[in-house]
């Protein structure tokens, strides 16, 4: 029996580090995708109408979920809520054990950042343990269209000035196999939703500032060869060619992928097993029933 490979290491975890550490200062400036995440996070909490005492918070920047959890009608039937580990560990999820004792938290919120994650079926997997029976987790990471427009012309512009380029942009995760994600790492009742979100700045250099501000920036794993300035110009005005609008300014896309699925337990609603219907569908529907065989 071959042994089980560890997942490759996309991302450097202590350069995401220092990106975190180096945004702090500015990260109210451009913390509106995470306060947009977290509205929905609180959104969903509002219309679940039960307690959750046990909450963790895995958020690589744990600010707006408090901050709008706070100033909501949720706010009485959820919390305290205690921010788990330092800001290495919650900048590299999945990477180390989790500082959550198994089955002991009611609700588990990771904003905005299972995306740096090396393994996420692992870091999912991880959440759904610290979940008592029933407990619920809500996340947000981006997803697979954040960014296309940048992605896009970094890459022309270096291959126009270099023999070859390098990728510049993280490799998101497809918004459409949240479910499937969420089912593999043992979560129940898993939903998925995706929102994309369209910022127009005046360039590509307030782009990349806001990017900054976020901690956001590059954090693939490897040497990162610094853009020289004829390429990065290069590519600002290749943004503007390629998808500048009628007032001069280049739009930015961000995807939002919503997660959100319950720990098993047997009081949840189940599929019904194969063959237990008890009426035809074509008796439900009311139509004649008809097979492979029945002639057109």
């Amino acid at each position: 029996m071959s042994p089980i490979s560890a997942p490759p290491r996309i991302f450097d975890s202590a350069r995401r580090t220092a990106r975190l550490v180096r945004s702090a200062r500015r990260f109210g400036e451009a913390d509106f995708l995470h306060m947009r995440a977290a509205d929905n996070a609180v959104a969903s909490l509002e219309v679940i109408l039960r307690d959750f005492a046990e909450v963790v918070d895995l958020s690589a920047q744990p600010e707006p979920f408090a901050a709008l959890l706070k100033a909501s009608i949720a706010a009485g039937r959820v919390g305290p809520v205690q921010v788990v580990g330092d800001t290495a560990s919650r900048a590299a999820p999945g990477a180390g054990p989790l500082a959550v004792a198994d089955q002991s938290a009611d609700l588990a919120v990771s904003l905005m950042s299972l995306h740096w994650a090396n393994d996420l079926p692992g870091a999912l997997s991880q959440i759904r343990r610290a979940l008592k029976p029933d407990g619920l987790f809500l996340g947000t990471l981006l997803g697979a269209g954040t960014l296309k427009e940048l992605r896009g012309v970094l890459t022309e512009a270096e291959l126009e000035r270099r023999d070859g380029a390098q990728a510049r942009v993280s490799p998101f995760a497809d918004g459409f196999d949240g479910a499937a994600l969420l089912q593999r790492a043992g979560f129940a009742l898993p939903v998925t939703d995706v929102d994309r979100v369209v910022v127009r700045y005046p360039d590509l250099f307030a782009l990349v500032r806001d990017l900054r501000a976020m901690g956001e920036t590059n954090v693939l794993s490897g040497t990162i060869r610094p853009l020289t300035r004829t390429i990065a110009a290069r590519a600002a005005q290749l943004y503007a060619e390629r998808h500048g609008e009628a007032d001069g300014r280049i739009p930015a896309t961000f995807e939002i992928v919503h997660l959100a699925g319950w720990a098993p337990h047997e009081s949840q609603q189940k599929p019904l097993k194969r063959g237990s219907a008890k009426m035809r569908l074509a008796d439900a529907l009311g139509v004649a029933e008809r097979t492979g065989e029945d002639p057109v």
